[in-house]
């Protein structure tokens, strides 16, 4: 028996015709079948006079790939120049900080436009997404930044210091369709912030989706339902109002108001009231009940149909009591305009809880590090996290079955980016062999297959 746990063997440099990034190539070569780098270079301008060495689309496509695979600043570029029969000539770190330095607002929001048209060519591959309403979801999210250097930083309400981005997701997708970066003061119910991400994010949406959803749009032309879910930093009339200027339908998460506990104590011990909740899955939640107390509440300063749906559970070690005040169960409630019965209505607008899940991902490649001291270079900065998130999801959607098209970022670097290979030349070919037993290596083939027939 030999209980060593590695091999004895003798370590040199200059090893050649290897490569460490299989999966990462795979990326790349999907985003040049969705022709992103050259979307992208079409609305970045030169810096000089002189053409630039590399061309501005394929620094971008790079800085993306490096975020997918764990790169938190523009130094960790790096880790792709030593494999140039995967990914050709890298830009330096230097190139990529000057490249990013150069994205003014104007040229981001150009870039966004060509992140749009981008989207609509995977949207069209995505039938099933459209079918039924488009679910967006908003939330804000706090970022630790350690200096007080960096422009627009400010101190946050948990103490801490740093931004306070928003952001807005597709829920079917997890797809980032929009981002602010704030002040780590930002107020959380700001109705001018939450107003414009959602503009940002239905522009970013394709036309046959957006259409008659952008400010003061005619409902005639709208052809695609749209709802917007938010926490409670979305519980104000203006957002609401604006939702309704967009044909947009709303769910927000309600705040406790005296109006409230009014409602629920005339409720509390009516148990013909109270319907038994359901998971997302539809199977009954244990001791979870929901009911509408519309009828119970003035809901004149509201939108013509908002409906009040509130929902309890038992409650548990810990649980905020938020919505009523109970020794026995925590009541939760929310405001929408949807139809359907209040139990389906609950299982809909908990399912925000997803938005989490999408946060968690940007924050795992890239979102808590900003590098810059300017804040036009970290808005920059948040536009290429969101975009390298987008990237990756449509690659997952796209190329992707089973476990690994719902992975998180993480394990997607363990089991596909990282993936080592040897570089084999054959008839004037380049040929990468994946390393024999490598456990993923029929995923990452079938992804090649896959990504092969995108037009």
């Amino acid at each position: 028996m030999n209980a060593t746990s590695t091999a004895r063997v003798k370590v040199e440099a200059g090893g050649d015709q290897v490569v460490g990034h299989v999966g990462l190539h795979a990326l790349g070569a999907f985003a040049d079948r969705l022709g992103l780098g050259e979307a992208l270079s079409a609305r970045i301008q030169a810096m000089h006079q002189r053409w630039p060495l590399h061309d501005r689309g394929k620094v971008l496509v790079h800085a993306l790939l490096m975020l997918a695979g764990g790169g938190e600043c523009c130094a960790d570029i790096e880790q792709l120049r030593p494999e140039p029969e995967l990914f050709g000539e890298v830009c330096s770190d230097s190139t990529l900080y000057r490249t990013l330095r150069s994205l003014d607002p104007r040229t981001v929001a150009a870039v966004k436009g060509a992140i749009a048209e981008t989207r609509a060519a995977v949207w069209r591959r995505l039938p099933a997404i459209t079918r039924g309403p488009v679910v967006l979801d908003m939330d804000a999210s706090l970022v630790e930044i350690h200096s007080e250097n960096k422009e627009e930083t400010g101190p946050t309400y948990k103490g801490g210091f740093g931004f306070h981005p928003l952001l807005c997701f597709v829920d079917a997708t997890g797809e980032t369709l929009a981002g602010l970066l704030r002040p780590g003061n930002a107020g959380a119910n700001t109705v001018a912030d939450h107003l414009q991400v959602l503009d940002a994010a239905i522009a970013q949406l394709p036309r046959w989706v957006a259409a008659g959803h952008h400010a003061d749009d005619d409902a005639a032309g709208m052809r695609q339902p749209v709802m917007v879910r938010a926490d409670s930093a979305g519980c104000t009339e203006g957002f609401v109002r604006g939702c309704r200027q967009r044909n947009l339908g709303f769910s927000v998460v309600a705040r406790s108001t005296a109006q409230i506990h009014a409602a629920i104590s005339r409720v509390e011990d009516d148990e013909e009231r109270w319907l038994p909740a359901i998971c997302q899955d539809g199977e009954p939640r244990t001791g979870a009940a929901v009911t509408e107390v519309t009828d119970l509440c003035d809901l004149s300063s509201w939108p013509s149909g908002t409906r009040l749906v509130v929902r309890r559970e038992p409650l548990h070690q810990g649980a905020q009591q938020t919505l009523f005040p109970s020794l026995e169960f925590r009541y939760w409630g929310f405001y929408t305009d949807q139809e359907g019965t209040p139990v389906e209505l609950d299982r809909c607008m908990r399912a925000h809880a997803h938005v989490e899940d999408h946060i968690c991902r940007l924050k795992d490649s890239g979102l808590l590090r900003f590098p810059f001291t300017s804040f036009a270079a970290n808005c920059a900065w948040l536009a290429v996290v969101c975009l390298a998130a987008d990237l990756v999801r449509w690659f997952q959607l796209l190329c992707l079955r089973g476990g690994l098209a719902i992975a998180e970022p993480k394990a997607l670097r363990r089991r596909l980016w990282d993936a080592p290979a040897r570089i084999v030349r054959s008839a004037r070919q380049t040929i990468v062999r994946v390393l024999r037993g490598w456990p993923d290596g029929d995923a990452i083939l079938t992804a090649y297959q896959r990504l092969a027939v995108i037009a």
